[in-house]
């Protein structure tokens, strides 16, 4: 069990005292990412951490994986920020950290304020530095901040959640259930997927394995708080839960910002898991892996790397590592059985890939595999294609046709009124959204990302949005890919009409002034486009007239069973 399990938050006497001081303080708003930081840090589910990682602790976790006392610790937690904001700190001075409501969390003590070799973390944490490669790196050079503050927190709060508030222990509540439930060896599961029939037969021989009672932790989701898949999983988990058999197991949800960093992750995860009073932690062999739910069972990390860090580690630690291995159902012999053991017996599984698509296509699943009230959750919060909110994203240089085929579908879409339709036109958008934008490339992504949020919303909402910016840079399309498809269906379709030909339209002038050297950051003049690289369409309009090219658009979305 853990005996460190008092938190950083501080006495409630104190608090008030911290409030008033915080009023004469800068403060820093933190992201959805930095909040659950935060939090494990303030739990002291970062045990034996105080607050963020100072340059000297930052650097001993890239270069050993320790903490310059020598305490095992495999990812650096230190607070990102810009430029312009570490320029205004200085060492010694305090801090409050807010959510984005402006409620007062912590203060921080600023210790070391320095910039980031991000490319040297990239390395150290993920194993490379090509952010094409890996999307916990494509995170670290896109989305957190290259300065870094260290020092110590005083906790006034934990961040404030309103879902699920009876599920989400911290290590003290959970150290003090398991004490009252007699529990001395604790079987830590730390999960972000669906779990089903086999998985219940999987956990029950881990446990056994371990002579352990079950602590299930899966992840609280970082996504828009509307996210009706979040919802539906944690419900997914209760019922789950219920198919134990009484007092041996225990479920809790927890804050957790992924980083997919492999085998360091998986330690990372049982670290705290022996915070939360855990004595095992399940391990899989492709734990943390960016990859792991592809299809093609190709990993980044090597198969099997993350058991083998945590077993090493044990002894350091305080944890031991059970391995997690899958099961499949035996139809002939209606038992579930180990995979690594099968020989000339058949079993039948269903993927996460293959389940989504049994639900999207409105298909039977069966009781062999999950049971039927959790199959009825999924199929209320998941309905078929037919049924779904999906956006079609179009891009291309200007003139290549796309505003013109966005609106006669959008004539096509209403004239079948099964959905509402909203049609998001790149120019329209400048106009009503993005006044206040220039034409930089951060500016350009920042436009097509507001783009994907409404898109995304009206997504969720099962609408149709139709989307027309140029939206010339991967990073943004990428991202917008990545918040849509959460919610419903996501078509790129890349109109790829040449450069000479669009320039040949040229309706607004905007070529020949680009040309001329009137202005500048003209897209395909003196700015570049980037193709997408797999679009779901391509459609060239040099010879493709638009209700041809609205045909093409129409005849995938009904293959894709997205038209009924």
């Amino acid at each position: 069990m853990n005996e460190h399990s008092e938190s950083l938050l501080v006495h409630f006497r104190r608090v008030e005292n911290l409030r008033r001081e915080a009023l004469d303080l800068p403060s820093l708003s933190l992201s959805p990412r930095q909040l659950c930081d935060l939090e494990l840090l303030l739990s002291r589910a970062c045990y034996p951490l105080c607050g963020y990682l100072n340059r000297a602790d930052y650097d001993s976790v890239l270069e050993r994986m320790t903490l310059t006392n020598g305490t095992v610790w495999p990812i650096p937690i230190a607070l990102d920020v810009k430029e312009e904001f570490a320029a205004s700190l200085k060492s010694g001075q305090r801090l409050a950290l807010t959510d984005d409501e402006g409620f007062l969390l912590a203060i921080l003590t600023v210790g070391d304020i320095w910039r980031a070799d991000r490319e040297a973390e990239a390395k150290s944490v993920y194993g490379t530095d090509d952010a094409s490669l890996h999307p916990g790196v494509a995170q670290l050079y896109n989305r957190i901040k290259e300065f870094r503050i260290g020092g110590a927190l005083e906790g006034v709060t934990l961040p404030i959640h309103y879902d699920f508030r009876a599920l989400r222990l911290s290590p003290s509540e959970t150290v003090r259930t398991f004490t009252m439930n007699g529990w001395r060896r604790v079987l830590g599961f730390h999960t972000d997927e669906y779990l089903h029939c086999a998985h219940r037969e999987m956990v029950l021989s881990a446990a056994r394995e371990a002579q352990a009672a079950i602590f299930l932790q899966p992840v609280a989701d970082l996504s828009h708080p509307g996210d009706l898949g979040y919802y539906t999983q944690i419900r997914c988990y209760e019922a789950f839960a219920e198919k134990f058999p009484r007092n041996m197991i225990a479920l809790g949800i927890t804050p957790y910002a992924r980083r997919f960093a492999g085998p360091k992750e998986a330690l990372w995860q049982a670290i705290i898991r022996k915070n939360f009073g855990c004595s095992h932690f399940m391990v899989a062999e492709d734990q943390a892996d960016p990859f792991r739910r592809n299809q093609d069972g190709k990993l980044f990390y090597e198969r099997g790397a993350a058991q083998q860090l945590v077993a090493e580690n044990a002894a350091k630690t305080g944890i031991e590592m059970v391995r997690q291995r899958p099961m499949g159902y035996n139809e002939k012999r209606r038992m579930y059985l180990f995979m690594d053991e099968l020989q000339d017996d058949e079993v039948k599984q269903i993927t996460s890939t293959e389940l989504e698509r049994r639900l999207e296509m409105g298909e039977h699943v069966p009781e062999w595999f999950s049971w039927p009230e959790i199959v009825r959750e999924l199929q209320s919060s998941f309905p078929p294609r037919s049924r779904q909110g999906f956006t079609i994203f179009m891009t291309g240089l200007s003139g290549s046709g796309k505003s013109t085929i966005a609106k006669v579908l959008m004539v096509q879409f209403l004239e079948r009124n099964d959905r509402p339709v909203t049609l998001l036109d790149g120019d329209i958008v400048r106009r009503n959204l993005s006044s206040e934008l220039n034409f930089t490339k951060e500016h350009r992504n920042l436009n097509v990302t507001r783009i994907g949020f409404v898109a995304s919303e009206i997504t969720k909402n099962g609408g149709i949005a139709i989307c027309a910016p140029i939206a010339p840079y991967p990073e943004s399309r990428a991202e917008n890919r990545e918040l849509i498809s959460g919610y419903g269906g996501y078509i790129e379709v890349y109109v790829s009409t040449p450069l000479e030909v669009c320039e040949g339209r040229d309706r607004k002038g905007l070529y020949a002034k680009g040309r001329a050297g009137i202005i500048k950051g003209v897209t395909g003049i003196d700015d570049p486009y980037f193709p997408p690289e797999n679009p779901e369409l391509t459609l060239d309009t040099t010879e493709m007239t638009p209700m041809e090219a609205v045909q093409e658009i129409m005849l995938y979305l009904e293959e894709q069973s997205y038209l009924q």
